[in-house]
């Protein structure tokens, strides 16, 4: 046999057996694994045997989009427009939406032909900001407990990650000017996310300033993801109380010079599924982003852009509905949790309740013995960073009876 066909062979076989005949490239062997994908397997496994889970690990919301919403998007199916391809920045109505929606809510002044793009949810929108901002070597700070997206984008660009704890006597807020000079200035992109995803903890606009300071001195960009913008309530869950109140980082003045925002019609108007949202802020970041997302990316379906026009022009008293109702469940886990001998965090915003483990439990071996034993289904924190190792994250996506299901087979078996 020649070379040529014993090469011919070895391909065939390669072709055979399910591998690729030649090497992935980096980054694609640098993908860690889903961390929420794990979980949804040891789930599904118990599920199979036999065993009625209530999954509180998923942050995928159970709420539907209110009529006036589900009617906008109904109609549009029938604009044979909408069959189109959309505009690549995205509908000038979505986007004007967008730009209004900023300034009823948040009083921000913004150029939607130049600051505002529209993406696919959010993560459509960091994955791009990560592409067009950070090469190997860069470094890329967040805070820790972090969304995993963060750390995954990180490890497949072949980042330096520069974590900031946030511990529980700050409330889950890191401390800024604990961080040497020297390393914001190696330093070229900031990720804060607030309302937080897992802990709930929301920053007041004070930090916010900090943070555009700093980035102005040491000259690197923030991504603010805010994609639990709408959901925040005080502790006595009054959406009208002043510790419910949510600031896009865009209030602070000179945000736009050193900033961009993600949003997400997801969790505030229970739009999950449809993907939906939109980057805002500084116009240097959202050209460059858009001319990556004109290569790499597709724009969102017409009739959903549709959708969202209708839902950012509201009054909003559809997204305050939804962050009462996480209020209610809020309260019926963690007072169940504080009775079986957790500390929970009193968080204001957000769909999740982040609560400390006790005695000798960490956070995995407890979601564990609760998978196992109470047939719930948790988060460790250690899904989230090192902060969160002896802590897990329950989910408030299930309705009221089966929460108060969950939080009675937690106690139990504690």
């Amino acid at each position: 046999m020649s070379a040529s066909e014993a090469e011919s062979q070895s391909a065939r076989q390669s072709r055979q057996s399910g591998q690729c005949p030649v090497p992935f490239a980096p980054i694609a062997e640098s993908i860690p694994p889903n961390v929420f994908a794990v979980t949804d397997q040891k789930v599904a496994r118990a599920v199979a045997a036999g065993v009625d889970v209530i999954d509180l690990a998923k942050g995928n919301p159970d709420a539907y989009p209110v009529a006036f919403i589900r009617d906008a998007a109904k109609q549009a199916i029938d604009d044979p427009a909408n069959a189109r391809y959309t505009p690549f920045d995205g509908k000038p109505t979505f986007l004007k939406a967008a730009a209004d929606w900023y300034r009823r809510v948040h009083g921000v002044e913004l150029d939607w032909t130049t600051q505002l793009f529209a993406v696919e949810g959010a993560v459509d929108g960091l994955a791009g900001l990560y592409a067009i901002l950070i090469d190997r070597g860069d470094a890329v700070s967040f805070v820790d407990p972090y969304y995993p997206s963060y750390h995954c984008m990180a490890v497949m660009h072949g980042a330096e990650e520069v974590l900031l704890p946030a511990l529980a006597d700050r409330d889950f807020l890191p401390d800024l000017d604990a961080v040497p000079a020297e390393t914001w200035d190696r330093v070229k992109m900031l990720v804060l996310n607030y309302p937080n995803n897992p802990t709930g903890a929301q920053a007041p606009l004070s930090f916010l300033r900090r943070a555009v300071e700093l980035a102005h001195e040491h000259r690197f960009v923030i991504v603010h993801d805010y994609a639990y913008s709408g959901l925040g309530v005080g502790v006595n869950g009054d959406v009208n109380a002043p510790d419910a109140q949510q600031h896009s980082i865009l209030e602070v003045p000179g945000a736009n010079d050193v900033a961009v925002e993600v949003c997400s019609l997801s969790k505030m108007y229970a739009m999950a599924g449809w993907r939906a949202g939109f980057v805002a802020g500084n116009e240097a970041v959202v050209a460059r982003l858009k001319l990556y997302h004109y290569q790499m990316g597709s724009m969102i379906t017409g009739n959903i852009q549709d959708a969202g026009v209708v839902a950012l022009e509201s009054d909003q008293s559809c997204v305050a509905e939804l962050a009462q109702r996480y209020a209610a469940r809020r309260r019926i886990v963690a007072e169940g949790l504080r009775a079986a001998g957790l500390n929970v965090f009193d968080s204001a915003g957000g769909i999740y309740v982040w609560a400390r483990v006790p005695g000798s439990w960490t956070g995995e071996s407890l979601a564990d013995h609760l998978l196992d034993q109470a047939a719930v289904a948790v988060l460790p924190g250690t899904c989230f960073g090192k902060v969160g190792r002896d802590y897990i994250r329950l989910s408030l996506l299930k309705s009221e009876p089966e929460l108060r299901e969950a939080v009675r087979r937690i106690a139990a078996t504690l």
